[in-house]
Order: C-alpha cells, then structure tokens, then sequence
C-alpha cells in the first residue's frame, strides 16, 4: 500500500522539486520511503512520485517507481496472487531480481499488455509509461478499492491518490465545480467519475485508460463491469451445494489477503460479516490471529462485549480499543486534510480511530466491508422486501397525505421510535419513499439527503444540473431484475465505492496502515451475483447464505441480535460539543461571502435542527463537513 501521483506536463513548466512536494503530501500513505522519476522528452515532462508503505518484499528491490526495459511504474495496492502469475511468466522466459508483485506486474504488461488485468486477484491503482510506445497505461481496480484521481486541462495531466498533490502544482486550477456540490449535498460525497474540482475526475473502477503522449489523448476502456455477473442466469445448484461453493471462495479470499512480510490483524466487531472473515483464517491455523475491535462506550458505541465473545470461541489474540468522546471529536477538526474532497459519513470517525490503534500492533488490517452490497445486508433491503409492493399498492393521495403529515410532525415527537439507532435520518427519508416508491425512486430516496427540487433551496445558483452517475444505471437487463437485484447492484457500483471505500481508504492511510477487503475480492461478487434471491434474503432473514455459513463456527444465539453499526451522535453533539464549530462555519457572513449556499436556507435549517427537528441533524452535518472542508483547501 502506498501513494502515488506525478504529471504528464506538455507546457514543460513542472520540475523535480514541484515533483518532491506532491509526492511529499502522500507521507502518511507510505512513511517508510519515498522516491521521484523526472524524465525530459521533447514534447512533455513525465513525472512519477511514489511514497512506500512496505508490505511485500521489503528490501530495495521493491523500491519504486520501477524500471524494467522500456517501461516504469509507479503503483499503489497488492496483487495477492502474483507468485502464481510470477510462476507463469518465469515459464515464458522472464527473470526476476526481487521479491515484488510490483516487478510482476512490469513483466506481466510487457508479456500480456492490458489483458495482464484479468490474471490480477486485488486492489490497485497503475501507472506505466512506456517510452517506446510513447504512452502511459493507466488502471483502477475491479471494485475501486484504491482511489485514483486525475486532472487535465492547457496540456498538464496530473494524477493522485489524493487531491491534496494537485494543490502542490503551480499548473493546478482550483475551481469548484457547483454540479458536483450539489452531488455532495444529496449522498455525502462526490460520486465518481466526479470530483469537487472542474477538470478533475475519478477512474472508475474497471477502468483503464491509454493516455497518448503523441496526440495529447486519453483513450478510456472497461475490463470488468459488475452488471457482467448480474446478468448471468441464476445458479441451479441447491442452497446446500451454494453454501459449499460460497464458503470455498470466501476462504480463498480471506487466505489470499494474509500474504505479506509484515504483521496482519483483523477487525472484528462482533457482527456476521466480520466473524466470517476471522472464523474461516482461524479454522486451520495453529498460531492465533490477531483481532481488534474499538469501543467508545460513552457515546454508545460498543461493540466490545460482543467481538470479544466471538473471539474467545474462535480462539484468536483479541485486542481491545477503547476510546472516548473526546478522542472521537477531536479528529472532525483533522477529517478535511485526510478527506480532500467534501466527505460526510460520521462512521470515517471510529474507522479513523480503530486504524490509529490497531497500527500500533500490525502494518496490515482485514476488514469485512462489502459484506452486505455483496449478500444483501443492508436494511434498507429489507425495507423494499418487505414494505415495497405494499406502498405500490396504496392509493397515491393516501401515501402523499401521511408524508404531508410527516412533514408537520418532527421526529422528536414520536415516543418509543425516538430512541431508534437511526431512526431520525430513516423519518425523514421516508417521506420521500411515500411521494414515490418505485425501484429508482426508493434507492434515491434511501440514498439522497435532498431531492433534486430540495436543492433548488439549498444552492445559490438554482441552475446547477444534476451529474451522471451510476445511481440511474439501467444496466440490469429485464430478464434478470429483481428490485433486489438492482438496489444491490446499485449499490456496489455507487455508495460502496465512493462512501465506504473512500473511508477505509482515509481512514487507514491516515495511520500507515493497509486495509484489505476480502468481501472485495471480484470472484466472491461474480458468483454471489448469481444466486438466486431467496439465497440471500430468505424469508425477511437478510445475508440468510453467509450467516448458515458462520453458524458452523459461532453459535446462533451467539450471533442473532440487531445490527449495530458504527453509529455517531452527531445530532447530540452538533446540539452540545460541536455547536460552537457548527457557529463558526455556518455563520450568515461567510456563507454569504462564499456564494454557494442560500443563508436563508442555512438559517431555516440552523434554526429548525436546534429547535428540534432532529432529522435534520444529516442535513445540518453535511453542511458543516463541506464548509469545514471549504476553509481548509480554499482559503
């Protein structure tokens, strides 16, 4: 794991030392060393900056950016079967000097060209430029477990693992864009292929680009589209004979992410996804895994007692990490230098925090995230299983007459549900599900914070116009839909990639520490893909095949209760800790002075939220995470 960036600059303007600083800005994505590549060709600087976090062959030898004949790479991420593949290619003639998947991968492209792709099992983000073709192949991982962010505008191209760089470049332009303003104040982020600046842009994941440095163009190609599994016919294997095969490929999985010269732990919270991953490495190893879990109990937030009833049944070397309030918020003042784009999903918090602990005792860490887009576990599945159809059905002026009375009632005022995890943000998207159920309708409304008529009120400029994304695909043909096929799929091209992805990203470059997804692994998504619905949501039982196959490591009893996730109070402490950052940074005379937001939407919505209107309290977090953000890089 590591940080990459550098320039393909046609004004020949840029320098080794412009170079330096950009890669300098990545230091916490790989403090163990750092390197730069100038090359001066006739018609354009090449610029490659890498900064290493060693975690495979931890000599010289897997020192980048690296040369081999006419080619050199600058490379972030892991293949985790590159023995296997370097076995191939050993086979076919290629020498190897070191230990690395990163020299793989080199020998891999000279061999192969871009099809290497398709032999690779990980995560990453390539860059090769190659002086004999006189161009730079560029690729993202399957699911975009590595971010890459690129700029190009008057002849400079500059590339990333984070925004930040690009601020280093005299050449850089940094112009908000208001259409993706917008994107960030309905989902919390900015989706990809967007980013918050004009001219800069995500790879999406799958993707791969030629970047000719004869004709100054970008070429762009999908190798692996999800919607490719999605639309394969169903498997006609029985529940029993599935769970055998799912089983196998999760254990492959889980195996492949243990490579590594250095220590590796595992989160474990106590739920169903996390104890799969640490039930099926511990089953046939002698020596203990180590196992970490955070608790912040004095905002709610333990899961401790749990995770360490399933690590005593499994037998692992369980660490906890405790940690309070305080530690919790005095990161948000840190959150805008790590999230260098507008971010907002509270969980980076604890994620951030569990990172900074568990590096004190490992250099790489397993998470379980995509468990649930992978076997459908979200609960806002449920809630189209089982509410759907029902809403459908119901007469539109009775739906649009509750959501009006919905409107008139705050959250605040419904007795027993008021304590709900959650429950504030799921009342007020409810109103939007009532106007509309359809399919679409219920992913945006689950997904969205306002509306695109919503946000008329919020923006200045009301003609900003919504951006592309992957929210509206109509990719699932119709003979293999299914409203849970398509929320999922949904899903994993969208709220897993730029909200989950990105936040484990940040969050463990923040400590030094590589993450790594087995859920994520493309095999595991390319057959769940193909079981039958019922398999994975069977009879309102959600992830119904991964919890049959951790019943045969954990109790039932053990695992059965409510799903807890990292829930943050940002309600309470927006009303008491936080109030006065939420002062400073929505406060009428800055908004006014930036131009982008109303002021009197930001009165209204100040004043309602602290008069007790608590589901507004994402509204209000959004607001302040983008204004936080705003003083930090553009002022």
């Amino acid at each position: 794991m590591c940080g990459i960036t550098g320039f393909f600059d046609f004004t020949k303007t840029s320098s080794e030392l412009i170079l330096e600083k950009m890669s300098n800005t990545l230091f916490h994505r790989g403090p163990d060393g750092g390197d730069t590549l100038l090359f001066n060709e006739p018609n354009v600087q090449i610029g490659l900056g890498h900064r290493r976090l060693s975690i495979i062959d931890l000599s010289e030898h897997g020192k980048q950016p690296m040369q081999f004949e006419n080619l050199t790479i600058c490379y972030n991420g892991e293949i985790y079967n590159y023995q296997e593949i370097k076995a191939e290619l050993s086979l076919l003639g290629h020498q190897f000097t070191g230990g690395s998947d990163t020299e793989m991968i080199l020998h891999a492209y000279s061999q192969w060209g871009e099809n290497c792709l398709h032999k690779f099992i990980g995560m990453f983000s390539i860059v090769i430029y190659d002086n004999k073709a006189n161009n730079v192949f560029i690729a993202r991982d399957r699911a975009g477990i590595k971010p890459f962010f690129y700029y190009f505008k008057d002849g400079l191209f500059l590339f990333a693992s984070e925004v930040k760089a690009f601020h280093e470049h005299p050449g850089f332009v940094k112009k908000i864009s208001l259409n993706a303003v917008g994107a960030f104040m309905q989902y919390g982020n900015v989706p990809t292929p967007h980013c918050i600046f004009e001219n800069c842009f995500k790879l999406e994941p799958g993707h791969s680009l030629i970047f000719s440095l004869e004709n100054k163009s970008l070429a762009k190609k999908q190798y692996w589209n999800v919607y490719d599994a999605y639309n394969k016919p169903k498997t006609s294997l029985s529940f029993e004979e599935a769970k055998i095969e799912t089983e196998k490929i999760l254990s492959s999985a889980c195996e492949y992410r243990m490579v590594a010269d250095v220590p590796v732990g595992v989160f474990l919270s106590g739920g169903y996804d996390s104890a799969c991953v640490t039930a099926l490495l511990q089953k046939n190893r002698t020596e203990k895994l180590k196992t970490f879990t955070i608790a912040v109990p004095d905002i709610g937030l333990n899961e401790a007692p749990y995770a360490k009833e399933v690590a005593k049944h499994l037998g692992t070397d369980h660490t906890e990490i405790e940690c309070t309030q305080k530690d919790a918020t005095d990161l948000i003042v840190n959150l805008p230098y790590y999230y260098d784009e507008p971010f907002a999903d509270s969980s980076a918090i604890p994620t951030t925090l569990v990172s900074i602990m568990a590096r004190k005792h490992v250099t790489v860490a397993l998470s379980a995230d995509a468990g649930d887009e992978v076997f459908a576990g979200y609960n806002r599945y449920d809630y189209l299983m089982r509410y759907g159809k029902k809403m459908e059905a119901m007469p539109s002026f009775v739906r649009k007459s509750i959501a009006g009375i919905m409107e008139k009632i705050p959250s605040e005022k419904i007795p027993i549900l008021k304590n709900k995890y959650n429950f504030h943000n799921r009342y007020e998207k409810l109103k939007g599900i009532l106007r509309n159920p359809s399919s679409q309708q219920i992913m945006l409304s689950l997904s969205q914070q306002y509306t695109d008529e919503q946000l008329k009120d919020v923006l200045l400029n009301r003609s900003i116009e919504r951006l592309e994304t992957n929210y509206l695909s109509t990719e699932l043909l119709k003979e293999n839909y299914s409203p849970l096929a398509y929320m999922m799929s949904i899903d994993y091209e969208t709220y897993l990639v730029d909200d989950i992805l990105q936040k484990v990203d940040r969050a463990t470059m923040t400590a030094s520490l590589e993450g790594r997804e087995p859920f994520l692994d493309h095999r595991v998504i390319e057959w769940a893909a193909t079981l039958p619905d019922d398999f994975k949501y069977h009879n309102g039982d959600k992830k119904y095949i991964l919890k049959e196959i951790v019943h045969h490591y954990l109790p039932k009893e053990m695992m059965d209760r409510p799903k807890m996730g990292f829930a943050i109070p940002i309600a309470h402490w927006m009303k008491n800790d936080l109030r006065e950052l939420v002062e400073e940074h929505l406060q009428e005379k800055e908004i006014k002075q930036q131009g982008i937001f109303r002021w009197e939407f930001v009165e209204k919505l100040k004043t309602d939220f602290f008069g007790g209107k608590k589901e507004y309290d994402v509204k209000l977090w959004y607001l302040l995470m983008f204004q936080m953000w705003y003083a930090k890089w553009m002022k």
